[in-house]
């Protein structure tokens, strides 16, 4: 890269971090002093003067900053230092790789100036006409003193970019004020999610990216105290060392977020492998490096942004594996290496995925996954069981804990906050009585084996699983002994994780087991006669068995008044309001079966589920490859059936019960028979989608042939030339405008899909159905975005005119934008699937939802 031509200044707060660390004497026969533990101190730079060296590996460009180039011989008190503690720890968490490396263990805080403001330094050879400024406002003093400020800041009529690096996000400075008066086009705020955190911004953190996105807007739009954010034309805030978001007011708002899909934020790196100084610095220099890349191009700065995003991800990550090195005073701290691309990087920028966050308030159901994915869910599933999910899933957030993956925002978010419960409550010295927990699901959802596997991937070796089903205790006798056994797990130096079961039958009434935990849950003790016992240290998780979600648990759901006076009455005599106030935490556990009409996503967890079961249960039905070897019946069958009756206990049970200890594919002959399936599927709704595949593709050229000579009809008397190379026999057709044809056909069951209809194979021609307008208005939508992709993978593009030679065409464009005749033709194309589907032995039958009685046989 050369930039040498660029100007780049980068000032701010000024402070000398000093690094202090302990090593093992280093003889036992030497000098006294070699025989005790050796202490060791350097001094480094902190603040700007980190950041310009960051900055100048990164650009190799004019670099204008403050100087200081011998530490040692030149600190003075008038400057603020810092102390932090180093240690050796893990590169990496791969327990093959031992290799060490410096890292912070604490900060041991600051040493303040020997007058109250800390010393600044000047920038040397400062430049009016700088293209670039970078500052580093840590709210020490430059932000309130001009005489240090960039000349190109202080002359109103330049227009450098100015990166601006804030810790306090504060309106009020004078260095704020100026930018804001002068600068702030093209002005990029960046400020570090814990940051605003600080500050008393109420964001999330590590539950799911759509939580912390959508809070981070609604901040943004409607927090008083980040007003003055609000007008930044370019805002970026980094959310650990795995996302980030950027905020855009040029006109319009909008925001999008940078994430990493298999972590989540703070979850790279362990409490374990130590802590660094200057990752937000570090950030901003590789920021700051697309920056430069492409400026001489005048790219739009926007774009650069983005690109300069995953420029800052990457180079933090880097920063912090490299850490101060091996030896701190041998070490070139820090290092170019960071932000050059190397083959055998742990990270790269493709790895980094960006989404536009919806600006729609309440949007409680946005999925990245939906607005990530051309296909459509199903096409998803079936590659998810095919390729596995990490090939398929590369840009969606997913979360795993052990063995359990789950991409569902709802069940993540869940998930992590029981996670972050426990690894709080485990690390907590003296806690005197239990965690407790509730997960609610349907019979067979997976309850246990969440929890269970979140639990083992915190603590393993600490961690001692009991299980106790509270409908086969007879008396509170059986309570006391389980709470006996748990006690003795305690005492050993074990941390028991105790199931109960079905906490929410029946006994001596409604809910009446409820009482006795009180008194544990709350002081940690229980009562066996005339004794007085302390459980100890112990995780209680309540598994539901009557209830499937902790609203029907506590009688939110309950509509009709009278009835929902009965219930709280009787749960509050069960004394129901003071075991949930007990209550740290609770999980629903989505199964395979789809929950109600909002649940878009149980085809996913169906695959995800069948890809785990196939890899623990039948490894070697799995190539080379890596894929996945199902005839296609099989699999759609096993994922478009409308419910299993025991949720993931049938689905495994179907695949425990098919002939394959010998098998090379999962083939339709390898099922159980009819009676068996009857015991876990509408066994006659599970043929019929095992067939259907080769039914529908047997008619894939029927079904082009007639949407092409429907149209015709519909067409017949039009005069519009554009249309005469449609308008001809299916004979004279072009073979593009066939595969189009073709292509059509073939979409149009998964087009379907997303109106909650699946297509069925009859005997008969059965009567065809009419969509209604919203139904017609997603399909014509997604039918227009299908036509779209296919033109342009034929090299057809955008033009104000049709041209067949130069394939240019006007209705290459979003939805949105398309004219109204155009969308017409759309809607009357979409308007005839039903007729030619019942004309080709094809039904349209609507997905039913679950209702309460669909849950038991």
């Amino acid at each position: 890269m050369n930039n040498k031509s660029l100007k780049i200044v980068v000032t701010g707060d000024i402070c000398i971090n000093s690094l202090q660390w302990i090593t093992e004497p280093q003889n036992n026969k030497g000098l006294n002093w070699q025989t005790h533990l050796n202490i060791h101190n350097v001094l480094r730079s902190g603040e700007s003067l980190l950041l310009s060296k960051l900055v100048a590996l990164a650009t190799d460009a004019d670099i204008r900053s403050p100087k200081m180039d011998n530490i040692e011989a030149n600190l003075s008190k008038d400057f603020l230092r810092s102390t932090a503690e180093l240690d050796l720890f893990p590169v990496s968490l791969d327990e093959k790789n031992t290799d060490k490396v410096y890292r912070i263990n604490r900060f041991l805080g600051f040493t303040g100036p020997s007058c109250n403001t800390p010393k600044l330094l000047p920038i040397a050879d400062d430049d009016v006409d700088a293209n670039i400024v970078v500052i580093d406002d840590e709210n020490n003093g430059f932000n309130s003193n001009e005489e240090f400020w960039p000349l190109a800041l202080k002359a109103t009529e330049k227009s450098p970019i100015v990166l601006y690096k804030m810790n306090n996000p504060i309106g009020s400075s004078i260095l704020w004020k100026q930018l804001e008066k002068s600068h702030i086009e093209k002005t990029i705020v960046i400020i570090n999610g814990d940051d605003l955190r600080s500050k008393g911004v109420n964001i999330s953190k590590s539950l799911s990216w759509e939580k912390t996105a959508q809070e981070f807007l609604w901040q943004i739009q409607n927090n008083p105290n980040l007003s003055f954010l609000a007008s930044c034309h370019h805002l970026i805030v980094p959310l650990g060392l795995e996302g980030a978001i950027y905020y855009r007011d040029e006109g319009i708002n909008e925001a999008y977020l940078y994430f990493i899909p298999y972590e989540s934020e703070g979850s790279s790196f362990k409490d374990n492998q130590g802590k660094m100084y200057g990752l937000t610095s570090c950030f901003t220099a590789g920021l700051t490096r697309s920056i430069t890349s492409g400026i001489h191009n005048n790219e739009e700065l926007s774009s650069l942004i983005s690109d300069g995003i995953r420029e800052g991800i990457v180079a933090a990550q880097k920063y912090f594996v490299n850490g101060f090195g091996k030896n701190v005073e041998e070490f070139q701290f820090p290092i170019t290496s960071i932000f050059t691309e190397e083959e055998n990087d742990f990270i790269y920028k493709e790895l980094i995925q960006d989404v536009k966050i919806p600006t729609k308030e309440n949007n409680a159901y946005w999925y990245i996954l939906k607005d990530k994915s051309s296909s459509n869910l199903a096409e998803i599933a079936y590659n998810i069981v095919k390729n596995g999910v990490k090939n398929v899933l590369k840009s969606i957030p997913i979360a795993q804990f052990g063995n359990l993956q789950t991409v569902d925002r709802t069940e993540i978010e869940s998930y992590r906050s029981i996670k972050n419960l426990m690894c709080e409550y485990i690390s907590t010295k003296n806690s005197v009585r239990p965690l407790s927990i509730a997960v609610f699901g349907t019979p067979g959802s997976g309850k246990s084996f969440g929890i269970t596997e979140i639990a083992s991937s915190i603590a393993p070796e600490l961690i001692e699983k009991l299980d106790f089903n509270l409908s086969q205790f007879r008396a509170p006798e059986d309570l006391i002994s389980a709470f006996h056994k748990m006690r003795d797990f305690s005492l050993k130096g074990k941390l028991p994780l105790v199931f109960f079961d079905e906490f929410d039958s029946a006994f001596e009434g409604k809910l009446g087991w409820l009482k006795y935990f009180l008194a544990p849950m709350q002081d940690g003790i229980f009562r066996d006669g005339d004794s007085v016992h302390p459980i100890g240290k112990a995780i209680f998780v309540f598994a539901g068995g009557t209830s499937s979600t902790f609203k029907e648990f506590i009688g939110e759901d309950i509509k009709e008044e009278n009835e929902s006076k009965k219930f709280s009455v009787e749960f509050k005599g069960a004394k129901g309001p003071d075991f949930t106030s007990r209550l740290r935490g609770y999980v629903n556990i989505l199964g395979p079966n789809q929950t109600d009409e909002k649940d878009q996503l149980f085809i996913i967890r169906r695959a995800m589920l069948l890809r785990s079961l196939l890899e623990r249960k039948v490894p070697y039905l799995i190539n080379d490859s890596r894929e996945a070897q199902i005839d296609n019946g099989v699999l759609r069958a096993l994922l478009k059936i409308k419910r299993y009756k025991h949720e993931s206990r049938s689905m495994e049970a179907i695949l425990e019960m098919s002939m394959l200890t010998n098998a090379k594919t999962w083939e339709q002959s390898d099922l159980p028979s009819k009676e068996q399936l009857k015991l876990h599927v509408d066994e006659e709704q599970f043929l019929r989608h095992l067939m259907q595949d080769a039914f529908y593709g047997e008619k894939i050229e029927n079904l082009a042939i007639a949407i092409h000579n429907k149209y015709r009809l519909l067409n017949e008397n039009n005069t519009n030339m554009d249309l005469i190379d449609f308008l001809v026999p299916w004979e004279e057709l072009s073979e593009e405008l066939k595969n189009s044809n073709r292509e059509q056909a073939m979409h149009i069951p998964n087009s379907l899909l997303k109106i909650n209809y699946d297509i069925i194979s009859v005997k008969k021609n059965p009567e065809y159905i009419q969509f209604t307008e919203k139904e017609l208005d997603i399909l014509a939508k997604d039918e227009h975005t299908r036509w779209c992709r296919f033109r342009k993978n034929n090299g057809w593009k955008y033009g104000d005119v049709k041209d067949n030679k130069l394939k240019t065409d006007p209705a290459l464009v979003s939805w949105n934008n398309l004219s109204e005749e155009r969308k017409s033709k759309v809607y009357q194309m979409v308007n005839i699937w039903p007729e030619i589907l019942a004309k080709s032995n094809f039904k349209l039958e609507r997905l039913k939802f679950l209702s309460a009685s669909d849950t038991t046989i």
